[in-house]
């Protein structure tokens, strides 16, 4: 099966409205009801990566896998921008080389964007710096309908390194956009104005929430590293924090996890978490996304 003619990109959670979101969501669920998937095995596949990962660029790959696609990876050191290629002229060389949907990853917030318009294979952005990550915001918003199967009124606090986080800028916008009370909680100069104008403090957080959402500290964006010794008791969710959610709050982490410095060690795999099944959704999400190219319908 052929990809469709019509282009099409996700490069921003901004691009979906409500009801393309729930669209995605049913195709989701249909993907994982089925034992026979479909196959486009016909039809080839980039992932491009220009920053480390394992989960997304592991599970896009298995997802690609799983519609009978054949599967391309890329890396920095594997492509002719180490001698000085754009990033604009490796894509079109994929493209031309047949290549009819490409994942990225790369640290410029807005590349892609100028990538597209030149493109007609479609891009899926898999991460640009501390830009967006849609793909990540999708399966954190899938995971959180299964478990409450709706939006509207739900307390989410997002909570960490705001200041340097692409997940956190995706998901607060399609949180909002979804019907959900959103908070934020950070050290203060983690904050990011473009986010909120006020932020609530941990400890009100986990009494307040539905849903915490945490943030890794992301050392390799900060101009000054920092130390972590304190970080836990001061803005993390200790075992202490953690007994005072609700019964039926869940906490959520986009990974990396860095244990006892943003979440105690034994709370990873706690009752309330769902951060492993966070990872077992990405790849029925991005599955989700990859169908909804081949037909149009995103």
């Amino acid at each position: 099966m052929m990809i469709t003619k019509s282009k099409q990109h996700l490069l921003s959670i901004k691009q979906l409205t409500n009801e393309k979101i729930h669209h995605l969501f049913e195709i989701a669920k249909r993907l994982e009801r089925e034992e026979t998937k479909p196959s486009y095995n016909d039809t080839f596949a980039t992932n491009l990566f220009l920053e480390p990962s394992t989960r997304t660029k592991t599970s896009f790959h298995i997802a690609e896998r799983k519609l009978g696609m054949e599967v391309l990876e890329l890396g920095g050191d594997d492509s002719s921008l180490t001698k000085g290629e754009s990033l604009y002229d490796t894509l079109k060389t994929i493209e031309a080389l047949g290549v009819d949907i490409a994942v990225v990853r790369q640290s410029e917030i807005g590349m892609l964007d100028h990538c597209s318009k030149g493109l007609d294979m479609s891009l899926i952005n898999a991460g640009d710096g501390c830009g967006e990550h849609p793909t990540q915001s999708l399966l954190d918003l899938y995971t959180i309908f299964e478990h409450f199967n709706t939006f509207q009124g739900l307390n989410i606090c997002i909570a960490g390194d705001l200041k340097h986080s692409r997940v956190a800028r995706s998901n607060a916008f399609a949180l909002r956009q979804l019907g959900a009370n959103v908070s934020f909680a950070s050290k203060e100069e983690w904050q990011d104005p473009t986010l909120a104008d006020r932020y609530i403090n941990i400890d009100d957080a986990v009494e307040q929430c539905d849903v915490l959402m945490l943030l890794r500290i992301q050392h390799e964006r900060h101009e000054e590293q920092e130390t972590t010794g304190s970080y836990l008791e001061q803005y993390g969710l200790t075992k202490e924090r953690e007994s005072r959610m609700a019964a039926h709050s869940l906490i959520l982490h986009p990974a990396p996890v860095n244990r006892g410095v943003e979440i105690d060690a034994d709370l990873v795999e706690s009752p309330k978490s769902r951060i492993f099944r966070q990872m077992t959704n990405g790849v029925t999400i991005r599955m989700a996304i990859m169908e909804a190219f081949m037909k149009g319908e995103l």
